[in-house]
């Protein structure tokens, strides 16, 4: 049944363990006391939209990654929309982003 998968995953270029391929990376950006890291995920000529937010807490970061289905072919779009994705998941959450406490974790 494994060789199955293996098989599966191959065919599609990669396997389950297979980690995604970092994409072009951009300086951070602070946005309500946050930093903003945009770090598309390269994926064959294209780029999915994904970033992290981090907070300081008591001298501990908190980070919290988010991958989106969004692709791209310019790694510049790529970096622009992670940025605005990641300002639009502040807006919508606000302090419950990181009010569990959790060190690491997607939203």
């Amino acid at each position: 049944m494994a060789s199955i998968f293996t098989r599966l995953f191959s065919a599609f270029g990669g396997s389950p363990s297979d980690k995604p391929a970092p994409g072009p990376t951009a300086d951070a950006q602070e946005y309500e006391g946050l930093k903003i890291y945009a770090t598309p995920i390269k994926e064959g000529s294209q780029l999915r939209l994904a970033g992290r937010i981090e907070k300081t807490v008591d001298g501990e970061v908190l980070e919290r990654q988010f991958i989106r289905a969004d692709m791209f072919t310019s790694a510049d779009d790529a970096i622009d929309f992670s940025f605005r994705k990641a300002r639009q998941i502040i807006d919508q959450n606000g302090a419950s982003l990181f009010s569990d406490g959790v060190k690491s974790r997607t939203v």
